[in-house]
């Protein structure tokens, strides 16, 4: 079997697609990030996908250490490019063999993964309608943002407006409902410390990106404040950029990105030596269908993941949904706060590909917001 050709699609809402052909009629689907560097990624993808034409799709982990290890290696364009291309070829390699991609992994761990809503919070309306709101479509435990903009130095009604949110849901929905709170990296460590601090009393699932990943180093601060598991990763790329997480020690909870991370296999590698350290997993994937069902081959195999984000109907969409782009919509339903894991061969999705390209048509313009202090000063995102 040979590679013969590709196509990289730009989808709305803000979601990369590309798509590799084998010469027998095989085709697998992988997910990249668009961020604001949309065309970037996509003409890194095309370079990079070409240099595949006439290779063994099977051979994963040589062509994987082939795109990755170039001169000027990692970084978020390349290493989500090598996470879309690995994808796609774990799925012609699923597809080929017949199982799901998680059989070639070693097999399942286990039979259902438990998953959570995300629910905004940092510009709050109705938390709790929206708490509710999740809970009646299946989940048990929701995500939402801890705080709008905060300086080095803040007010503390904005600290009190973050726990009277917290607090709001704790009290409708009770103690058995899971609330992680995100940080999302646009909070320094000396309110970090304070907001760590006044949520400790509402038993969260997990605080996530307390600091931004770079400032590592406050992570350890924060944690002798509060008992709350810590969690980061999102906007690591491969194994060696959480090296330092690991011997450090104080982050509980990993979240890697299999669109970002460097694909099935590295995320794997990943989640599996932070179960060495006895550190949970809990990997981030707000994106589309493809990012998601390739996170979930992980997770079946995977003992140490405990819960799995996904984003039907998160509101960033933009009247766009993971769904409106899969035939077998089944693959993502959500019953009493689990997932069934897939049971088709390869990803175990059935693309539907003439709304992708209907919607490729239109073009993609995705921006991330641009938020400022009160002084004008750029924020944290």
């Amino acid at each position: 079997m040979k590679l013969i050709s590709f196509k990289v699609y730009r989808v709305k809402p803000r979601w990369i697609f590309i798509k590799l052909v084998t010469d027998e009629g095989i085709e697998g689907w992988g997910e990249m990030i668009s961020g604001t560097k949309t065309e970037t990624v996509v003409a890194g993808a095309e370079e990079m996908a070409a240099y595949l034409i006439g290779r063994d799709p099977f051979a994963i982990e040589t062509l994987w250490q082939e795109l990755y290890k170039s001169f000027f290696r990692g970084g978020p364009i390349n290493s989500t490019i090598v996470s879309g291309i690995e994808m796609a070829l774990w799925d012609i390699k699923g597809k080929a063999l017949q199982v799901p991609i998680y059989e070639l992994l070693g097999g399942r761990a286990r039979s259902k993964i438990k998953v959570y809503s995300w629910i905004g919070g940092d510009r709050p309306d109705d938390v709790v309608r929206e708490a509710l709101d999740r809970k009646n479509r299946g989940f048990d435990a929701v995500k939402m943002n801890a705080t709008e903009e905060l300086h080095y130095i803040d007010s503390y009604d904005k600290v009190q407006a973050v726990v009277d949110r917290v607090a709001s849901i704790r009290k409708e929905l009770g103690a058995g409902f899971g609330i992680a709170v995100d940080f999302h990296g646009r909070v320094h460590k000396p309110m970090a410390k304070v907001l760590a601090a006044a949520l400790e009393p509402y038993h969260l699932m997990f605080l996530e990106e307390v600091v931004l990943p770079e400032n590592e180093e406050a992570f350890r601060e924060v944690a002798h404040h509060v008992a709350t598991p810590l969690a980061t990763g999102e906007r690591l790329c491969s194994r060696w950029a959480y090296k330092n997480l690991f011997r450090e020690g104080v982050i509980d909870i990993i979240q890697p990105d299999v669109a970002l991370a460097g694909g099935i296999l590295e995320t794997r590698k990943i989640i599996a030596a932070a179960e060495s350290f006895d550190m949970a997993a809990a990997p981030h994937a707000p994106y589309g269908p493809i990012a998601l069902a390739a996170t979930l081959q992980i997770d079946a195999c995977a003992p140490n993941v405990f819960i799995q984000e996904q984003s039907l109907g998160i509101h960033y969409n933009k009247g766009f949904d993971l769904l409106d782009f899969v035939q077998n919509k089944e693959i993502f339903q959500y019953k009493d706060g689990f997932v069934d894991l897939p049971s088709l061969p390869g990803l175990g999705l059935i693309i539907d590909e003439e709304r992708v390209k209907k919607v490729s048509a239109e073009g993609l313009v995705w921006t991330n917001p641009k938020w400022k202090n009160y002084d004008g000063t750029q924020a944290e995102w």
